[in-house]
Formats: C-alpha cells, structure tokens, sequence
C-alpha cells in the first residue's frame, strides 16, 4: 500500500513539473510570438506608405483632371456667350437690312417714274387755258406728242423693271390669270373658251401676277330651233 501511495506521489510530482514546463515554454513564447508579430507589423508598415500613396496620387489627379474640364467649361461658357451675342447682332443687322430693303427697294423704280410725272406736267401745260384759239390744233399736236412721249417712257420703265403687260386676247381662259367679267357667244373666227374681250388689262412682276386680266370669254352659241 505504502509502494502504491509512493507511486501516486512520483506521478503528481510529474505532471506538476510537466505542467510547470509547459506553463514556461508558453510564457516564454509568447513574448516572442507578440515581438515578433510587432516586427513583423512594423515591417509591414513600413512597406505600407506606397500604398497609401496610391489613393492620394489617384486624387491628386482626379481634382488636376477636374480644374480643366471646369477651365474648359468657363472656356465654353464664353464662346457660347460671344456666339449668342454675335448672332443677335447679325439677326438685327439682317432685319434691319429688310427693312430698309422694303423701304428702298423701289426707289429705282420711283425715279424713273419722276421722269414720265415730268413729261406728263409738260403735256399738261399745253393744254392750259392760255393758249390762243387759232392754237388749238398746235396745241393737240403737242399733246399728242406729250403722250406719245409719256407711253413709251412707261413701257421702257415697265420693261426695265419687270413688269410685263398681258395681252389675252385669243388665249384660252385661265382662271389664275383672268377675270371672268361674262360670257358673250363666239364670233366668226372665235373659240369658244377664249378671251374675246379684255375689258382691263393684267399685269405681271417678274413673272408673277400682280393683277388679274378682266376678261370677257366667248361660249359656243344656242341656235333656236
């Protein structure tokens, strides 16, 4: 019995010291184990500023990036700005053009009329009451040469001008440019459908019509039975 409690001792001893043993090694590992993951720590922070240096690059070059697109837009502003300016003075220059172009445009044509109101002033002091009696013939011949004159001033000034004087007389009937004043029955020689009789004659502007012709057309007459 005492054998077997001596036994029980030596065996409680051990594992005490096996215990203590272990409780040493881990004591002292763990120091090492701590200092070496500081180490290790440090080292790495040491290796770590490249890559907090790359974040800071990246937005060092988004905010350069991002002050010239906003110098290119103040830039685009601008020209915008200059285009809107410019365009309005060309579109009041331009209405201002037409406008003068409206007030003017006819003035080629007003000056040459001056010329036919001059000899149509001159025919008409012909035909003032001074005159002698026995002049009366003398007279009409000057009046007579006054519009004679006065007629082929105007046709020159219409010619020059554009303005064309239509004749319709034989031409079929066209709505666009005759005004139908009534029907008479064709004569001898007549189409029905055609303009017999120009009761005012039509005018045309280069082309366009600026008055319409007041026509009489002739129709395919009824016999009686």
């Amino acid at each position: 019995m005492a054998a077997g409690s001596l036994w029980a001792v030596r065996r409680w001893v051990q594992r005490l010291r096996s215990s203590s043993a272990a409780t040493y090694r881990r004591g002292w590992l763990h120091p090492f184990t701590t200092a070496t993951q500081r180490t290790t720590g440090e080292d790495c922070s040491s290796e770590d500023p490249p890559d907090e240096l790359g974040p800071s690059v990246a937005e060092r070059t988004l905010r350069l990036k991002a002050v010239k697109l906003e110098k290119e837009v103040q830039d685009l502003t601008v020209r915008y700005q200059r285009a809107v300016a410019d365009s309005e003075n060309i579109r009041r220059q331009t209405q201002r053009c037409v406008e003068d172009a409206k007030m003017f445009g006819i003035q080629s044509f007003c000056k040459d009329l001056v010329e036919v109101a001059d000899i149509l002033e001159k025919t008409t002091e012909c035909m003032s009451g001074d005159a002698e009696p026995g002049d009366q013939k003398l007279t009409l011949e000057k009046v007579f040469r006054g519009l004679s004159l006065l007629e082929a001033k105007l046709k020159t000034v219409f010619a020059k001008h554009g303005l064309q004087k239509m004749t319709p007389i034989g031409d079929n009937y066209d709505p666009h440019e005759h005004e139908l004043i009534c029907h008479v029955p064709a004569g001898v020689g007549v189409q029905p459908g055609t303009v017999a009789l120009v009761r005012q004659d039509g005018y045309k502007l280069q082309g366009r019509i600026i008055r319409l012709a007041q026509v009489e057309v002739a129709v395919e007459s009824r016999r009686r039975l």
